[in-house]
């Protein structure tokens, strides 16, 4: 019997392919008709890339990704705060990856058809509903674009990897509502520009009400010798604003937010420049949701976004999704397709990620920047006048303690998926 994955997102086709190494079949549905690269830059962690070089694909994140080395923090006059080695940099057996988001998705997808085939990738499937069989689950469901049925499959396992909107959550969870909005508003986009500071660094600058974020997500210069940048600017909205609830993701109008970074010209990045050479930008509003008690009812169960939905605060959301695929593969290669792994699997990762969505609700290591600018809202000289190093290390180390990439721990810890010995096909005589 086959593993159902409801979503072809970074979590499902990590799953897919975690599954595939253990000799598990299964089947990926997408809702879309066709799965395109789209989306801005993430940062993958240490601990998430390990898991996706055990998959075999250091060379093909390479090609598409910047090896970030360090991330800083700076006040909103540009002054640094703090600043960290990253990767391998930072003492890790594994580098970090800054990546275009849809590029990332593309080469799981790749990898999917290659080694599971194209028919265990099935788009124009939106999943309506499900129920349990004698010995497993049946899925049904729809193209979404047209209303027509489609075929329903038959599964030991229905895995919900698709995504904040999951339609596998909302009819678990009929009552919850849309996403929360917590009064924030991130414009989003990617501008060729010139290298800055060690031309490998991410960068946090502002405070908790405006902050604005950018890293490179491309390792070679394009024919003018620029880079691609990826940036995010982000205000905190006063409680009078009126939020366009119906759109998540629009086209951005600059004159809605570049006034309020007009000045933030610093010596070593041009942020104004940087929004507005920007070719096509976006706008999305901040949102999560409430942790939930319960992921599995039986033989199914929730996993990344449609899981845990956090704020993007950390670079954590596609790692924590990566990390659930692999929990949950050494889960079914321990107990086999069924509820028990399922179990297993939550017992895990549930409380490890609710930790993680309210650290970030309390802005995560990005406090730093805000402590700052209330203790010293007309700048300063030396960051230590205003925060001590001590403060600064803890909370640092204290996030990572969280989100589980802590260097030596890390670096010490077992594979999470066990290598497994499949049975070869035995040759014709």
């Amino acid at each position: 019997m086959t593993v159902l994955i409801a979503g072809g997102g970074i979590g499902g086709l990590t799953l897919a392919l975690s599954l595939h190494q253990i000799g598990v079949p299964c089947r990926v549905f997408e809702t879309v008709s066709a799965l395109k690269p789209l989306g801005v830059g993430i940062n993958v962690l240490p601990h998430a890339v390990r898991e996706l070089i055990e998959l075999g694909l250091l060379d093909r994140l390479d090609g598409i990704g910047v090896r970030t080395r360090e991330l800083a923090f700076f006040s909103k006059h540009g002054k640094p705060i703090w600043s960290e080695p990253r990767g391998l940099e930072a003492g890790y057996r594994w580098p970090q990856f800054s990546v275009h988001r849809g590029k990332l998705q593309q080469i799981l997808l790749d990898a999917v058809i290659e080694r599971l085939g194209p028919d265990n990738v099935l788009t124009s499937h939106h999943l309506t509903g499900w129920s349990e069989t004698p010995d497993g689950i049946r899925a049904d469901f729809v193209d979404k674009a047209t209303g027509a049925a489609q075929l329903s499959h038959d599964g030991t396992l229905l895995i919900a990897a698709d995504g904040i909107h999951s339609a596998i959550r909302e009819r678990l969870y009929p009552q919850e509502g849309a996403p929360l909005w917590n009064g924030r508003i991130l414009w989003r986009g990617i501008t060729p520009s010139d290298a800055f500071l060690s031309g490998r660094t991410m960068i946090m600058a502002g405070h908790e009400v405006l902050k604005f974020v950018c890293y490179p997500i491309s390792d070679q210069p394009d024919a003018d010798g620029q880079f691609l940048i990826n940036w995010v600017a982000e205000r905190h909205m006063p409680p009078t604003y009126q939020w366009r609830r119906e759109d998540y993701n629009r086209t951005a109008r600059l004159d809605e937010f570049l006034p309020w970074f007009a000045d933030w010209q610093f010596d070593w990045l041009d942020v104004p420049a940087l929004i507005r050479d920007c070719p096509h930008s976006y706008e999305y509003p901040l949102v999560d949701r409430d942790p939930v008690s319960q992921w599995t009812f039986g033989r199914v169960t929730l996993m990344g976004d449609a899981a845990h939905p956090m704020y993007p605060i950390g670079s954590n959301g596609a790692s924590q999704a990566i990390l659930d695929a692999r929990v949950l593969t050494r889960e079914i290669l321990r107990f086999g397709e069924v509820p028990a792994a399922l179990h297993a699997y939550e017992a895990e990762r549930r409380p490890a990620t609710t930790d993680l969505v309210m650290l970030n609700r309390r802005n995560g290591p990005e406090q730093v920047m805000q402590i700052v600018e209330e203790r010293a809202p007309e700048g300063f000289d030396v960051v230590t006048d205003v925060l001590s190093q001590q403060e600064l290390e803890d909370i640092a180390a204290n996030y990572k303690r969280v989100a589980g990439f802590q260097v030596e721990g890390l670096n010490a810890k077992p594979p999470i998926v066990p290598t497994v010995e499949l049975p070869q096909p035995s040759s014709a005589g």
